[in-house]
């Protein structure tokens, strides 16, 4: 009866770890079938998606570090922990202080923000396909198992030894994915922030524009 309950318990895991499974392959961005979030895949930002302000010169996205004031605060508006009521009083001190040419010290302050958040946002997202990579081969592994343990099942005698190895195998691995899957959700979420930081950054530094 034990050996039953067992079993069933670990029936209802591999089904759960299937449902996750399917969702992930529901969510996958069709241009990588791969990709386990439910938003689209796009690795690079672009600055026309969020500066309305003077157009940057072509070489902004790598200019704004010979630019010392820039490359100072650039860092500093680019990190989360930097909350955005601090990066709004950073870049009114820096703008104020730019007064000559200062639409154009603040499109470089913005190309290097933008810069710095779209290389970890890039970085980031690699890793979640690295991570995803993993999660198919492990999920390749347990039906490798499974299907060992139903022919093992299926054998008279039963090598009871080795069907109760792969019952904890594949119980161990079907726990891992699922931990693995529940945490994808905090992961999938990250490249969205920093999009979201980059637009707030872009909308408070074009709000120091001289228009005149």
């Amino acid at each position: 009866m034990k050996r039953l309950a067992s079993r069933l318990a670990l029936f209802l895991s591999i089904c759960v770890a299937a449902a996750f499974l399917g969702h992930a392959a529901q969510a996958a961005d069709f241009n990588d079938p791969d990709w386990p979030c439910i938003q689209r895949k796009v690795v690079h930002l672009s600055t026309g998606q969020m500066w309305a302000g003077p157009p940057l010169a072509e070489d902004a996205l790598t200019a704004w570090r010979r630019d010392d004031r820039v490359k100072a605060l650039a860092p500093a508006l680019a990190v989360r922990r930097t909350g955005m009521e601090e990066a709004e009083a950073l870049i009114a001190d820096f703008a104020a202080a730019a007064a000559e040419d200062r639409n154009a010290s603040l499109g470089l302050l913005f190309a290097g923000a933008f810069s710095l958040i779209d290389r970890e946002r890039a970085e980031i997202i690699s890793g979640i396909a690295r991570y995803a990579r993993t999660q198919i081969d492990l999920t390749a592994k347990i039906d490798a198992e499974q299907k060992e343990l139903t022919q093992l099942l299926a054998e008279d005698p039963p090598n009871y030894d080795r069907i109760e190895e792969l019952e904890d195998a594949i119980a161990w691995d079907t726990r891992i994915y699922q931990d693995r899957t529940q945490s994808l959700t905090y992961v999938c979420e990250t490249p969205v922030i920093l999009e979201k930081r980059a637009f707030a950054l872009a909308r408070t530094i074009m709000g120091h524009l001289d228009t005149q």
